[in-house]
């Protein structure tokens, strides 16, 4: 019996020197590895706003102040807002001067990804795969959270290379596979003030926020970075930011989005 009690006693002191430490350094050693997995799965997400609106329309006011306001709500955040203004209002009653045919075909490309029947006015897109009515503040907000939360491993990388009368030339790097991948750059006004005189808005001033001059989708052909140029528009300045985004050609999808100030 006095033989097993020492015995004993000798096992307990080897396992507090011995076998407890290694359990305490495997423990943290687990935490560690639980934090960095935490630290992955937390990665937030970014947000491309589209909007289809236009002067001519007398449902877009209250679309077009929402996408103001989102912008106020979401500084320093990876928010991309986007404002097209689209011509097919134009024959009834009102020019929209910041409207392009373009931006109905872009319009209409929506359509066909998300299996749309028609467009209307207004109307938002998010991240190329989700649609609704342009004025609708719970479901653009439920969205845009949505969407910032969801973790990505994707990035687009911009930059610029030089600037003059007769282009923009942009770099661009990203880490994700580029087949039948477009990457989509936009030059945006970021604020304007209209006073309409005819049409459905006759009388009223609307202002205006993110408002796309121009936009040109360049195929990528599986280039993961490389050089595109821009050739602006005649008559049209140079604005002072410029947001480029990687859209799947297929789906419509977008995977990652960039922003640039321009001198």
């Amino acid at each position: 019996m006095p033989v097993y009690i020492r015995l004993s006693l000798k096992l307990r002191i080897m396992f507090r020197k011995i076998v407890l430490p290694f359990l305490v350094i495997s423990a943290v050693s687990m935490a560690f590895i639980t934090d960095q997995n935490i630290n992955k799965n937390t990665a937030t997400g970014f947000a491309v706003v589209e909007l289809f609106t236009s002067e001519g329309c007398s449902s877009c006011p209250p679309a077009d102040a929402l996408l103001a306001s989102i912008e106020n709500e979401n500084q320093n955040k990876p928010l991309y807002l986007l404002a097209y203004h689209v011509d097919y209002w134009d024959r009834l009653g009102w020019k929209d001067a910041f409207s392009s045919a373009k931006f109905s075909a872009r319009q209409y490309q929506y359509a066909n990804w998300l299996n749309l029947k028609t467009v209307y006015t207004p109307q938002v897109v998010v991240n190329g795969s989700q649609e609704f009515v342009g004025s609708e503040s719970a479901i653009m907000h439920e969205s845009i959270a949505t969407e910032l939360a969801k973790p990505t491993s994707n990035l687009l990388e911009v930059s610029l290379n030089k600037t003059d009368k007769t282009g923009l030339s942009l770099n661009y790097k990203t880490n994700q596979k580029t087949d039948d991948y477009f990457i989509v750059v936009a030059l945006i006004e970021a604020k304007a003030i209209t006073k309409v005189l005819r049409g459905e808005n006759k009388g009223r001033t609307l202002s205006h926020v993110q408002i796309v001059n121009q936009f040109e989708s360049i195929a990528l052909k599986g280039k993961m970075n490389g050089l595109v140029t821009i050739q602006p528009e005649k008559g049209k300045p140079l604005p002072a930011e410029l947001i480029a985004f990687l859209q799947d050609n297929k789906t419509g999808k977008i995977t990652a989005a960039a922003r640039l100030n321009l001198p």
